[in-house]
């Protein structure tokens, strides 16, 4: 999340000593967006006590920062993160090759920030988004046009027009493996849906559910762009390839993000 670096006030520095002792590591900048959050000094009590108790910030401001766009969040639901601006950029390279108005999936979407942030690129865009869990698909809700968001498993809420017609299908579907979320920050691990996060033994059950269900639904040369870790780069291209997909991955060491790309031949 983007914050000023500008001094910070001489008063603020009561928050700024109460969030540094709770472990956050910039404790100053949070303490700016939180002072120009609330609207009385009973609201920043309240935003900076549940800071304090370790909610993730953007869950306490009520948005998040990602490709320069302010994206509702809602609490328990996934805070959309930095690297995965990458599959965005990589969708907006793909997209821009589609003639006329490109027809965008953003599947697990979440607050719908993907879909969002790669619409607002592209400048134009039939988009649409799907969700199993209720209070991401309320918040996605905010986030996109109406009627345009679907509450549902993966590709079973869709309209029947889609089918076949979908340019760019995106996700970052939950793909950390079941052993490992354990070891997640207690941000996430407490504060965050476990559907969002548990990815199933190799973190790819999810992964290869939308990978197996894509083809139906991407257009003749229709590209599908899901983010992984590294490690499963492999596996996931293997999958991409066993559902009839041209498959590749593209990885970005400077945002330790990967992009698994499938492409309905033509």
């Amino acid at each position: 999340m983007s914050v000023s670096s500008s001094p910070i006030p001489a008063a603020a520095a009561a928050v700024v000593a109460r969030l540094r002792a709770a472990g956050c590591v910039f404790a100053e900048d949070e303490a700016r967006l939180l002072l120009s959050s609330a609207h009385t000094a009973a609201e920043l009590e309240t935003m900076v006590g549940r800071r304090v108790a370790g909610e993730p910030l953007e869950h306490v401001v009520g948005w998040a920062d990602f490709c320069g766009l302010r994206v509702a969040v809602g609490p328990g639901v996934f805070v959309p993160r930095p690297r995965t601006e990458f599959l965005v950029q990589q969708a907006a390279a793909l997209a821009r090759e589609v003639a006329g108005t490109p027809v965008v999936l953003d599947m697990c979407c979440g607050t719908g920030a993907l879909g969002l942030a790669l619409a607002a690129r592209l400048g134009r865009a039939e988009l649409h988004a799907a969700d199993l869990d209720p209070a991401a698909v309320r918040c996605a809700r905010r986030n996109l046009p109406a009627g345009r968001v679907h509450e549902g498993d993966l590709y079973e809420p869709l309209p029947a027009s889609l089918r076949g017609r979908v340019d760019i299908l995106i996700a970052s579907p939950p793909y950390v493996p079941s052993r490992s979320i354990g070891l997640l920050p207690p941000e996430a691990r407490l504060h965050e849906p476990l559907l969002a996060l548990d990815g199933g033994g190799d973190g790819l059950d999810v992964v290869r559910r939308v990978i197996a269900g894509a083809p139906e639904w991407l257009a003749p040369g229709g590209h599908l762009l899901v983010e992984t870790g590294e490690r499963q780069a492999e596996a996931a291209v293997l999958a991409v390839a066993e559902a009839g997909l041209a498959g590749r991955a593209a990885v970005s060491d400077e945002r330790d993000a990967t992009a698994v790309i499938g492409t309905r031949i033509l």
